[in-house]
């Protein structure tokens, strides 16, 4: 049993991290008692809404290293910018190794880094540390997908075989913070940003429960990016008005639509499928997260928009645009899908839970920053295949040293 609660501190204060906040709720045996945030108010907005959600008494800090040097910190969530992840795991890790304070875990935010250099660093750097580590991606968790799952091998896959097609897809309109949209700070587009979702998913149902992700290897990578829509000169136009001058995509445009067909081998040698879709470019009721699943005589299919609760608004409701019936919402009116519980059907209940006990257990959680680096070397093999026009090999020469070209800023649609 453990000995006592966890007290988490969470690294950064903006849409991902209240969306931790707010799943909270859920979980059991954690409190959120501290955020840090380079923008103080930012850091002081977060805990307010961690005391109004009554799941801790959080109060902001002033650095990184005040916040793990209070003992009542146990646990730091990372969820800062990608481009801060090194400059936050250093200073994690200096912390620590300098006796500052302890940590019993720290979960990162996906994607583990920008480049599998990065990656790499950071997991040397926290696991030289010593400190017990995660790798957050919720989807895995989302309770739609891990019961499907468990459903399919114990039932479809035990009578007539192993699945051996996945499919999983992320899509919406574009992200919330002028960042994002910057390849040089985020480390590429929407593949970058977001494919790293669909990539686990399909990898985690393919796996065989019980068994190591390592069951599975990929062998090769064919994959494509294309800036559909925020190329376009009206596009440009609207981005520049509502991410700020140092969004241009006339200059320096990132990929809005990415895809990749990721060929594994199972432990018996047969082949898998994984194909995996990410938009930025998505025209709908918000954001949908999608996944399927195929064996020889079963499949399984999962869409958030598909929520089973829909309201119509005619013509005459009229108000001020928002997010309250799904996160990326693009409309106020007519009929629309409503997400009653974002946090626990996007799988950040369940995500929580499992750190928070993984952590004071001292266990080493279902996902780990290895999970991360792989998927980063997933990743940027995608980004050399799209790139070279070509399949390639997994895992390809000079994977390490690579830099996409939309991280360059040498990308042209």
């Amino acid at each position: 049993m453990a000995d006592k609660r966890l007290g988490v501190g969470f690294i950064g204060s903006g849409f991902n991290a209240r969306f931790h906040i707010e799943s909270w709720r859920g979980v059991r045996d954690a409190d959120v008692l501290g955020v840090f945030s380079p923008n103080k108010q930012h850091a002081e907005d977060a805990a307010a809404l961690a005391r109004r959600r009554d799941v801790g008494n959080a109060k902001a800090y002033d650095s990184i290293a005040a916040m793990i040097a209070d003992p009542t910190i146990d646990a730091i969530w990372l969820c800062g910018p990608n481009q801060a992840r090194i400059e936050n795991i250093e200073e994690i890790a200096d912390a620590v190794t300098s006796g500052k304070g302890k940590l019993k875990g720290i979960a990162c935010e996906k994607p583990l880094a920008r480049t599998v250099a990065e990656a790499k660093k950071v997991a040397k750097l926290i696991e030289s540390a010593g400190i017990n580590h995660g790798y957050l991606e919720n989807q895995v968790f989302a309770p739609h997908v891990s019961r499907g799952r468990e459903l399919i091998w114990a039932r479809g896959a035990a009578l007539t075989g192993r699945p051996y097609l996945a499919r999983a897809a992320e899509e919406h309109s574009g992200p919330h913070m002028p960042w994002f949209w910057r390849g040089n700070l985020q480390g590429g587009g929407v593949l970058n940003d977001m494919m790293c979702h669909s990539v686990e998913v399909v990898r985690y149902l393919l796996t065989k429960p019980g068994s190591p992700r390592s069951s599975i290897r990929p062998v090769k990578i064919t994959a494509h990016i294309a800036s559909l829509k925020w190329t376009r000169p009206e596009y440009i136009e609207r981005l520049s008005q509502t991410m700020g001058k140092d969004v241009d995509y006339s200059k320096h445009p990132s990929e809005d639509f990415a895809s990749a067909t990721i060929e594994y081998e199972a432990e018996d040698g047969s082949t898998l499928i994984g194909e995996v879709t990410t938009s930025w470019s998505f025209v709908g009721a918000g954001l949908r997260l999608s996944a399927e699943l195929l064996g020889p005589e079963y499949s399984m299919s999962w869409n958030t928009l598909e929520s089973g609760l829909k309201l119509f608004f005619g013509r005459e409701v009229t108000g001020e645009a928002g997010e309250d019936l799904v996160e990326k919402q693009n409309a106020e009116t007519g009929l629309m899908p409503v997400v009653p519980d974002e946090a626990a059907m996007y799988g950040y209940e369940a995500e929580n839970r499992h750190f928070t006990t993984a952590f004071l257990h001292g266990e080493t959680p279902a996902l780990t920053f290895d999970d991360g680096v792989e998927v980063m070397e997933i990743l940027m093999t995608s980004y050399m295949s799209a790139e070279a026009e070509r399949t390639l090999p997994f895992r390809p020469e000079g994977l390490d040293e690579f830099v996409p070209a939309v991280a360059k800023g040498e990308w042209r649609p």
